[in-house]
């Protein structure tokens, strides 16, 4: 079996899908490892550290996708449409792809995948089981943007975060509330402790509160109840409207007081829910900061724009998007592993097997043998129609 590393094609995308430390865990496999000429350059990891591993560099993309039994990619088709659809006649029956596909928001192109008779497996649908837990790149990612959201707000808050005891007098700790304790939340909130900030920390899954005091955050009631909270694969549930205006409503007095606020949630497939309206942030004062890490899905705060600083009342809102790019040598290692992984799992004997009984493979499985083959996307695809 031939792996295969292309250069990444998304805009400022600079994360490669393999870095050389593991390429023996392919080769040890069984497996032939070929990479795309300047695959890994923006990581920081030249053709030469591939070739001292034990891969072979070809000189075009053509020649990867031409020989490779499976294509490893960060961000493949549909999480990439436009420079993503140049490969799509690189495809071919009987090849896979591993990667990030955004398959529950862009269904027309995994039905265009389908087309081409290539087996895609989307990596944000792994379940969050144990099994699937070295797996997961969501987690992995989740991990990176939270804590850069951290260094992005102190950056801009025109105070420190720590309280200083100095001869001209002390300092007050700034005031950080986070929103949503999921992978991403919970990174924030240690990085947001370990600069010396007072951190407040608000989810809608009570069960979290112990890992929210454990990393030394104080975890905010909210008396409002919700629905299921979870789907079966341990992704967030979206709210109904009242939910969220009822807690708009709590939190507006927590944000008001707060120097820092960092929101995370996201619904996969869905828009992100509206967290902090934009007379929540006419209450906080001027100088406070906003960083939404939910601003590629629609944004928890009403003010944000994806990819742009908003001042309103003289708040400053963040909208970054695809932050762990922005830390690529670090961001490529997890995800090489969880990658790595992923492919040794589903290999047997030389061979991927597609074992429908494995909740792994049935739930990442998104088109195979000309067609769309998970029922979900099935379902949008048929609704789309």
């Amino acid at each position: 079996m031939i792996v295969g590393i292309v250069k990444e094609t998304y805009p400022e995308e600079r994360r490669v899908s393999l870095v050389p430390g593991l390429v023996s865990s392919l080769t040890k496999a069984g497996c032939e490892v070929l990479v795309e000429t300047g695959a890994g350059a923006l990581a920081g990891h030249a053709d030469a550290a591939y070739t001292a591993k034990g891969a072979a560099v070809a000189p075009s993309r053509d020649e990867v996708f031409s020989r490779a039994d499976v294509v490893f990619q960060v961000r493949a088709y549909g999480a990439n449409l436009d420079a993503g659809k140049q490969d799509l006649p690189r495809l071919r029956a009987g090849q896979a792809v591993i990667g990030l596909f955004e398959p529950l928001t862009s269904i027309r192109a995994v039905d265009e995948a389908a087309r081409t008779g290539a087996s895609v497996f989307a990596l944000e649908l792994l379940p969050r089981i144990t099994r699937a837990q070295s797996m997961d790149v969501l987690s992995s990612m989740a991990t990176i943007a939270g804590y850069k959201a951290v260094l992005l707000a102190a950056e801009n808050l025109p105070r420190l975060f720590p309280m200083l005891t100095t001869a001209a007098g002390t300092v007050v700790p700034a005031r950080v509330f986070i929103v949503g304790a999921g992978v991403a939340g919970l990174m924030a909130i240690a990085t947001a402790r370990r600069l010396g900030a007072i951190v407040e920390a608000y989810d809608v899954r009570a069960a979290v509160k112990e890992q929210v005091q454990s990393l030394g955050a104080k975890f905010v009631e909210m008396p409002v109840a919700a629905a299921a909270t979870e789907d079966k694969g341990g992704y967030a549930k979206a709210q109904d409207e009242d939910f969220y205006r009822r807690q708009r409503e709590l939190m507006a007095k927590v944000v008001a007081q707060s120097d820092v606020v960092i929101t995370t949630a996201a619904v996969p497939g869905a828009k992100a829910p509206m967290l902090v309206a934009a007379s929540m942030v006419a209450g906080m004062q001027p100088g406070s900061v906003i960083v939404d890490l939910a601003a590629e899905r629609g944004g928890n705060c009403e003010l944000t724009r994806p990819g742009e600083t908003v001042v309103a009342n003289g708040v400053s809102i963040l909208g970054p998007v695809n932050l762990p790019s922005t830390v690529p040598t670090t961001a490529s290692q997890l995800y090489a592993k969880n990658i790595v992984t992923f492919l040794l799992h589903v290999v047997k004997d030389g061979k991927i097997r597609l074992d429908q009984d494995d909740e792994i493979v049935r739930e990442t499985l998104v088109c195979h043998g000309g067609r769309v083959s998970h029922p979900k996307i099935q379902e949008a695809l048929r609704a789309a129609t």
